[in-house]
């Protein structure tokens, strides 16, 4: 019986032998272990990551702002307004912004008016301006118009005229017209000449509705 004792301790630890060896054979040099996701070749206790998905933005669908009309996309021409003081003068003028660029564009704000002396824009002579009305900007598509009305102190009586104030009446066969950011236009009245007094004229913002 103690033979037999012996016999079983000394299995006992061969098997213990087998099991270490079987263990080291497990982790040899270079092999990667089994991670915590179950995944090789991932280090013991590491984590899998997974790429964040945030949520696509909208597309913009918003349309850009227009650019000023710049001055080679406008032709300008002007008459005389159906509705004007009374005398023989011009009265009144509806200036007319023609948007010939191919392209939506922007005006704004009130015009500068100056009489062309001799009909040179170099030589001319600013006008007083009142504005009238709040200034705003205004889109004028290609192809499009807009306008403003340039109102103008009346001459008075027959022949050469003559202005209420004791001054002389002034003629200018063009005026110079500019607009913000627009450039300044030479034009004529599409009959006749600009005839004024007190170099004075009330001006509407430019508007994309026709005045009378």
């Amino acid at each position: 019986m103690r033979y037999g004792h012996g016999v079983r301790r000394t299995l006992v630890t061969m098997a213990a032998v087998a099991l270490a060896a079987v263990g080291t054979a497990g982790c040899q040099p270079g092999d990667s272990e089994v991670g915590a996701g179950g995944d090789p070749g991932q280090p013991s206790g590491s984590t899998t990551s997974t790429p964040s998905t945030s949520e696509t933005p909208a597309t913009d669908t918003s349309t850009p702002s227009a650019a000023k009309c710049a001055a080679d996309a406008l032709e300008v021409a002007a008459r005389q307004a159906a509705e004007r003081p009374q005398g023989t003068g011009t009265g009144a003028a509806v200036v007319t912004f023609t948007n010939v660029s191919g392209t939506p564009c922007v005006l704004e704000g009130h015009p500068s008016v100056a009489g062309a002396g001799n009909g040179s824009p170099e030589h001319n002579s600013p006008l007083t301006v009142t504005p009238s009305g709040s200034a705003a900007p205004v889109t004028v598509a290609a192809g499009g118009k807009a306008w403003v009305k340039l109102t103008f102190v009346q001459v008075q009586g027959e022949g050469d005229g003559y202005c209420a104030s004791g001054a002389d009446p002034l003629t200018y066969p063009t005026l110079v017209i500019g607009l913000p950011g627009s450039g300044t236009h030479q034009v004529a009245l599409d009959d006749g000449v600009f005839a004024e007094c007190d170099n004075t004229v009330t001006v509407t913002t430019v508007s994309t509705t026709e005045p009378a």
